[in-house]
């Protein structure tokens, strides 16, 4: 457990120091590895969270990668299934309403920023206004989770939101001094408070994802701006936003108007789900 955590950086390092603290480990957590039995797994997983299954699983796939087993403690096929919560975007309903109730300006401006911009909540949280680049609408970061650059390009309603953060240094004072689960816990006491379910913070990247298939936005844009592997764009993609597709004729037809600069609508109209 202290080994694979070394492995990690940022808030999924912090995830990983708090983990292995889940008491259901205290079953096997002094065992030796090589005396590890299938049955001890098993009572560690007899009704325990979906959490622990995940972080189980990846805590055995490291001791034969690391060659501390030389075969599995239980093979692939054997794991409990892992059932997750159904999942789903915020409506841009919803998320007005949050943000007519939010009192305090600069968690109704992140909250804003969430749904227009696509980056996980940690990146957007310790932005600083020097990554932005007003001469040409960009905003570039390197996002926390994988270290790779994220450059974005914003429009003017993005623009108005930005102009009333702060010119220079950190764009949200308070949200980087606080961590990722106090957001998502203050977060749903504002839904709780306005009777909505079924949404965190992170319900802001489905919104993002579907939005952009609704609108017709590429997969492979929605990949690079959501982050490759983005299970947000795999499932808005795969089923939830819906899209009325136009005819061959009339594709080819507003492709060549565009071409000419009369086409101004989209190529897919989105429809109600």
């Amino acid at each position: 457990m202290e080994e694979l955590a070394k492995a990690k950086r940022g808030p999924t390092y912090e995830r990983w120091q708090r983990a292995p603290k889940d008491k259901a480990f205290d079953l096997i957590r002094d065992l030796p590895i090589l005396e590890t039995q299938a049955e001890h797994f098993l009572k560690v997983l007899n009704g325990c969270k979906v959490s622990t299954n995940v972080f189980l699983r990846r805590i055995h796939n490291f001791a034969p990668d690391m060659g501390w087993l030389p075969w599995p403690v239980i093979v692939k096929r054997q794991w409990p299934a892992i059932e997750f919560k159904e999942k789903r975007a915020i409506t841009w309903e919803e998320h007005w309403q949050i943000i007519e109730h939010e009192k305090n300006p600069e968690r109704a401006a992140f909250y804003k920023l969430a749904w227009h911009v696509e980056a996980s909540q940690s990146d957007l949280a310790f932005l600083e206004a020097e990554n932005i680049d007003w001469e040409h609408h960009v905003i570039s970061f390197a996002r926390k989770k994988t270290g790779t650059i994220a450059i974005m390009r914003f429009d003017e309603e993005v623009a108005e939101i930005l102009r009333d953060l702060p010119g220079s240094g950190h764009l949200f004072p308070y949200l980087r001094t606080v961590r990722a689960s106090d957001w998502a816990t203050e977060f749903k006491q504002r839904c709780d408070r306005l009777d909505i379910k079924g949404v965190t913070l992170h319900s802001y990247r489905y919104a993002w994802a579907e939005r952009a298939k609704t609108a017709g936005y590429p997969e492979r844009f929605a990949m690079e701006h959501l982050g490759h592997n983005s299970k947000a764009v795999h499932r808005a993609y795969a089923r939830r936003a819906q899209v009325e597709l136009p005819s061959l004729g009339e594709y080819e037809r507003r492709r060549k108007q565009f071409a000419e600069g009369t086409e101004i609508q989209p190529m897919a109209q989105a429809v109600n789900a």
